[in-house]
Order: structure tokens, then C-alpha cells, then sequence
């Protein structure tokens, strides 16, 4: 193994990276340019065969390519379009079986000329299955044999020997996401269907939705308009959201105390004081489709710790407090 000391100073390794980063901006400017003429068109067709498929894209590359096909078939199928890798090596050796005719594969290449990539090219020849290559060799046998060629302008790598895939990698990359994120909308996916895909850690909590996390039943605080401050005070120690909803006879929402309107009235002789002459009329609600950062988002907007959930006819059906949306991860 070749090992060798640094011979950059401190100041030397963050020019260095201030140059890389140079170059990727500048492979990204000619992607941007390049889709405003030729490859834009090329990008639509790539699009449309994948939206009038049945089955699932497969991605294939090997080496950094390869790297980053795995990606750009995670973001794929995370956004509503099936897709999985095959690593072209693997596809060789039984593999292929993988692919099936309402398939569509995408294979990466820089130079277009990838020996390892021969299989499966060949197979999709062999039995009709659309390929669309992403490569920067336009006279490559990947571009003359594929059905799409999605034609990545040659800028220079930001590897001072012009052979470390760094520049190009990034354009790949950035290719991926855009039809990654085309399909998204042009399929009209929600951030509900995104969350089917992303059930887990901070993007599922991110994604929940109020009716997934809030109170019902028997332990939302709520009394009836024209109680006295007493009761209202009762049923707000016994429930513990800090809050109590006020209802009318008809059980819709018309007021909402919490502790602090308490501490603000306690001038008055509660006692003797009404919950109509505490509360606050026409508070703030959410519907159990809300989602838990909208949420989150209005408690600190108003400062305030708790949610009452309301119907269509403002009736309460739940409680969320921001204890719940911390415990998922919402912040």
C-alpha cells in the first residue's frame, strides 16, 4: 500500500478544497446549460419511459459509478418509483434473472465503454428492455446501443491528475436526484406517501401526523361553557396538559384556558368566576392531518404548550402537547 505524509500546510489543504469545490460548481453550471438545450430533451424522453413502465428500474455501474447508481436507486424508489442495483459484475453470474421485461434499465458509464456493463446491455438488447445510459461518451457502444442517452458534458475532475472520478460523480449524482425528483412530481407524491417509504427516525417523525399522536377519549380536558373556574381548574389539574377546552351545548370548541390564563385572572375571585370570562374565544386548532412539524410550528409560533384536534365541526376529538412531538423526534 502506497502511504506518503502530508506535504499540504493548513492553508494549502483548504485552497485544495476551495478548488475542488470550484469544479464541481462549474461540472454542475454545464449540466444546468447542457439541460437547457440537447440533453433537456433527451432527460423528458429518459422521464417518460420510466413513468409508462410496469415493473422497476434498474440501476447498474461499477466502481464510483456504481456508487453512485446504489444512491440514485435509493432516492428512486424512496420517492415512488421502484427501483433496486445490480451490480453488473453479479448480473453476469445469474443476476440478470432480476430483470424482467416490463423492467427498465439505467446503467451508468462515464467513458461508455465499461466492459463489466456487456451483459446486461446485451440482455435488454436481446429481450426489448428499454435502456437508458448515463455517460459522457457519446460515440461509446453504451450510447450507440442505448434507447435514451442522457449525455453528461466532459468537465474537468477536480483531481489535480484528471483521473480521481470527482466532478463527474457529482454531475451523475445530480442527474439522478433531478429525475429522481421530475417523477416525484410528475406523479403527484405527497409528503404522506413519502412517509410510507420513511417510517423511521427523525423523517418519519418529521412526517407523522397529528391524529397518529394525539390524546383521545376520556383524556382530553375539556368542560362545558358557563362552569365555573372551579371545575375548569379541576379538570385541568386531573388531565395535566396544562389546558382545558371550554364546549358549547352542541359539543363544539368555543374557548380554550390554560395555566397561564389562570396565573393572569387570579385578581379575580375564581370561585365565583365563570370559564366564560377566562378564556380565550376562538383558539388555536389543528386537524388530525396536520402534520407534527406544522404543529410543533404553531406551539412556538404562539407560545403555547398544548393543541386541542378538531373536526370539521370544530368538535374536539383530540390533544396533542409538545411533549408528544418531542418524544417522536419533532423539534
Amino acid at each position: 500500500m502506497i502511504k506518503r505524509a502530508l506535504q499540504l500546510v493548513e492553508n494549502d489543504l483548504v485552497d485544495s478544497a476551495l478548488r475542488t469545490i470550484s469544479f464541481g460548481k462549474q461540472g454542475l453550471n454545464a449540466l444546468e446549460l447542457a439541460l437547457q438545450h440537447g440533453l433537456g430533451e433527451a432527460f423528458r424522453k429518459a422521464a417518460e419511459l420510466i413513468g409508462d413502465i410496469d415493473g422497476r428500474v434498474v440501476v447498474t455501474g461499477i466502481g464510483k459509478s456504481g456508487h453512485i447508481g446504489r444512491k440514485i436507486a435509493a432516492s428512486l424508489a424512496s420517492t415512488g418509483t421502484p427501483s433496486f442495483f445490480v451490480h453488473p459484475v453479479e448480473a453476469n453470474h445469474g443476476d440478470l434473472g432480476m430483470i424482467g421485461s416490463g423492467d427498465v434499465v439505467l446503467a451508468l458509464s462515464w467513458s461508455g465503454e465499461t466492459a463489466e456493463l456487456q451483459g446486461i446491455v446485451s440482455f435488454t438488447r436481446r429481450f426489448s428492455i428499454p435502456l437508458i445510459a448515463m455517460t459522457s461518451g457519446e460515440v461509446s457502444t453504451l450510447a450507440r446501443e442505448a434507447d435514451v442517452v442522457l449525455l453528461l458534458p466532459k468537465e474537468q475532475e477536480a483531481c489535480p491528475h484528471g483521473l480521481a472520478p470527482t466532478t463527474s460523480t457529482l454531475m451523475q449524482l445530480a442527474m439522478g436526484d433531478a429525475l429522481a425528483v421530475a417523477l416525484l412530481e410528475a406523479r403527484g407524491f405527497s409528503a404522506t406517501d413519502f412517509r410510507v417509504y420513511h417510517p423511521g427516525g427523525k423523517l418519519g417523525a418529521m412526517l407523522s401526523h397529528v391524529g397518529d399522536l394525539m390524546h383521545t377519549g376520556d383524556r382530553m380536558p375539556l368542560v362545558k361553557k358557563g362552569v365555573l373556574m372551579l371545575e375548569a381548574i379541576e379538570e385541568l389539574s386531573r388531565k395535566r396538559f396544562g389546558c382545558v377546552g371550554i364546549v358549547d351545548e352542541d359539543g363544539s370548541l368555543c374557548g380554550f384556558i390554560s395555566d397561564g390564563d389562570i396565573s393572569r385572572h387570579l385578581h379575580l375571585d375564581l370561585r365565583d368566576t365563570r370559564v366564560d370570562d377566562v378564556m380565550t374565544r376562538n383558539p388555536k386548532t389543528v386537524s388530525k392531518e396536520t402534520l407534527a412539524t406544522k404543529a410543533m410550528a404553531m406551539l412556538n409560533k404562539h407560545s403555547i404548550g398544548a393543541l386541542l384536534v378538531v373536526d370539521e365541526e370544530r368538535k374536539p376529538i383530540g390533544i396533542v402537547h409538545f411533549h408528544d412531538l418531542l418524544r417522536v423526534g419533532v423539534a
